[in-house]
């Protein structure tokens, strides 16, 4: 089955337009308006006032106001409903304008109305809306100034919004429980696993640069106006805030500070096995979205991930610090790479209108919610299943069983699936649940390993 991607029509942030029946039914519900106009002096006065609707003559009666509104000029008309919510902002606003002149004392027949409704477009979907038009402003101001005017951030918040810094996470697992399991076979060197932290790390952010790039390039980014905390990339092209140039200048950098550290693991291991796993993790890391591969474009990019945030990175960190490969930690790899698939999975489905539309064919794109949701329970399953078969078979340590306490947030992100998929911004709580799922199972896997070391060694 495939999913419907139709983009769905927002009456809630259009234009100025030329007012309509819907629109007069919709001050109809405000409880009162408020006028303004520009006096004889030049400067605004504005009055709250009383109304009546007549939305098949799409006129609006104005209530009589002590101070007497004008009919030689144009008016505006403001209905509005804004709820406070303490400790929070606001919700429910929900905004009309309309423009015109009081015709008999005190009927508007209006010539253009705007307004937006946040039952309809989400403050943050509007926000994204207006970016376009923010661009254009700020490029009409810089010609007018004859220097380039951009909106900016703090070096620190630049940084971290442009690499993704916080999901890092996603490398401390795997590269965490490779060094854990190399140390339960008695294999432990504490600069070389820290080396091994860094790189894979270095790594992971050049690829989050090189990924926005392709998809603001793609237009991919651009097309999606619902991105949330989890998904939609840094957006920092999109903002001006940072240019391709400068972004490529900064993956590059990264690529090859990752790229020193992992030729001097390679020199100090003597390990040509490390230096093909590293250069896998790059390619794959890349392919993910740059031509000609676009792997995410493809359906393929849960493959990626899975493959280049499990085996690559675990094995990767194992093999530094014993020079070989292993059944057992290959198997623990396919836990992590499983569950932060199921990230990008879940990550995918806020953005699946406009991936559509950029000719993204993710795997939300492409099947209808119900196998989406059904896909995400299967490989929750499958991911805690390896654990227990690991243990059957005797090839993971019995306490690494610890990790199904885990269990109830995977159930839980399935039904959060069920009620939010639709709605990103409320989905956004689901999301975090499912980052949390990976860092609580490959937490409960180290604390499982370091046990195991720890029982080793007193038993000795």
């Amino acid at each position: 089955m495939t999913a419907d991607v139709r983009t769905p029509v927002r009456s809630g942030s259009v234009p100025a337009h030329e007012p309509t029946r819907e629109d007069l039914e919709r001050l109809a519900g405000y409880p009162h308006v408020v006028v303004s106009w520009i006096d004889d002096a030049g400067y605004p006065t504005s009055v709250a006032t009383g109304f009546e609707v007549d939305a098949e003559a799409r006129t609006v009666t104005i209530a009589a106001t002590a101070e007497p509104i004008p009919t030689d000029r144009e008016i505006n008309v403001l209905g509005s409903h804004i709820r406070p919510q303490p400790g929070v902002g606001y919700d429910q606003r929900r905004y009309l304008q309309l423009w015109g002149r009081l015709r008999d004392g005190r009927v508007l027949r209006p010539t253009r109305a705007w307004g937006w409704d946040e039952n309809e477009v989400p403050f943050f979907e509007y926000s994204e809306r207006s970016v376009p038009q923010s661009r254009k402003y700020l490029a009409q101001l810089s010609e007018e100034k004859g220097r380039p005017i951009r909106p900016r951030l703090s070096p620190f918040w630049l940084a971290l919004r442009t690499t993704r810094l916080p999901f890092l996470s996603a490398t401390a697992v795997p590269v965490l429980l490779g060094i854990a399991v190399a140390a339960h076979h008695g294999f432990f060197t504490w600069w070389t696993a820290l080396l091994t932290l860094i790189g894979g790390s270095l790594a992971h952010l050049a690829i989050n640069v090189t990924n926005d790039i392709f998809d603001t390039l793609s237009g991919a980014d651009e097309a999606n106006t619902t991105p949330t905390q989890f998904s939609g990339g840094s957006r920092v092209a999109i903002y001006d805030l940072v240019t391709i140039r400068g972004l490529a200048k900064l993956a590059i950098g990264l690529f090859g500070a990752a790229a020193v550290i992992g030729l001097a693991l390679v020199a100090i291991t003597g390990s040509t096995l490390l230096l093909w796993i590293g250069v896998a993790g790059i390619v794959v890391g890349v392919a993910y979205t740059a031509p000609p591969l676009k792997l995410v474009y493809r359906g393929l990019g849960e493959f990626a991930v899975a493959l280049g945030f499990g085996p690559i990175m675990l094995l990767g960190a194992y093999v530094v610090q014993t020079g070989r490969l292993a059944w057992e930690p290959f198997v623990v790899s396919l836990v992590p790479g499983i569950l932060i698939a199921l990230i990008l999975y879940v990550n995918e489905i806020p953005d699946r209108r406009s991936d559509a539309v950029a000719g993204k064919r993710t795997l939300p794109v492409r099947f209808s919610p119900e196998v989406v949701r059904t896909g995400y329970l299967a490989g929750a399953i499958a991911a805690f299943a390896i654990i227990v078969l690991g243990v059957a078979i005797g090839l993971l340590p019995w306490p690494t069983l610890i990790a199904l306490a885990a269990v109830p947030l995977a159930l839980r992100v399935h039904q959060g699936l069920k009620v939010h998929y639709d709605s990103p911004y409320t989905l956004m709580a689901v999301m975090g649940t499912n980052v949390n799922l990976n860092l609580v199972v490959g937490g409960l896997l180290l604390v499982a390993y370091v046990a195991t070391i720890v029982t080793g060694l007193l038993l000795t």
